[in-house]
């Protein structure tokens, strides 16, 4: 089994200067991260890979070094599931909408994306769509939050961990 971390939209230096401690112990023991994007300075992604290894995607809002870095969507083979990632900001839908429509045809199991700051953890048509809000920006969420992912053979579940305290 598989234990996978995932972010989106730290938005670093905007929202905060480092990541939040809490992330960082929970993350510790992790087997991969992922980041789905606004990740806005580099420097988080080497943070993150102290702790284990790093997907990321770009979002809108990352810098054009991380664009140039980074692919805008991609698909990871983890034990016997695929699992997409991308932003999701697409003009003129929402970001669900968005990451629905990235990987139709491809036989995903899980839709990994962030954008919109608003956590998700729901299955449809057997695909799992996950966005694990912001651990740095809650708009109008009540806390942050981020996400732990389990795959363990075909099977992959999602977990939401929210918090009140970004220091």
């Amino acid at each position: 089994m598989k234990k996978i971390g995932v972010i989106a939209d730290t938005h670093i230096p905007r929202r905060g200067h480092k990541l939040p401690e809490f992330l960082l112990e929970e993350l510790a023991g992790v087997d991969m991260i992922i980041h789905a994007g606004d990740i806005c300075r580099d420097y988080v992604i080497y943070e993150l890979e102290e702790i284990a290894p790093v997907y990321a995607v770009s979002g809108n809002n990352d810098d054009e070094y991380l664009e140039a870095m980074l692919p805008s969507r991609r698909i990871l083979e983890i034990e016997d599931c695929r699992i997409g990632i991308i932003h999701g900001h697409h003009p003129g839908r929402t970001a669900a909408e968005s990451a629905k429509k990235a990987f139709t045809g491809e036989n995903v199991n899980c839709v990994i994306f962030g954008h919109s700051h608003i956590p998700v953890n729901t299955t449809v048509d057997e695909i799992l769509y996950f966005n694990p809000g912001s651990a740095m920006d809650k708009r109008r969420q009540e806390k942050y939050s981020f996400g732990i992912l389990r795959v363990d053979g075909h099977s992959i579940t999602g977990e939401i961990i929210k918090f009140d305290n970004k220091k």
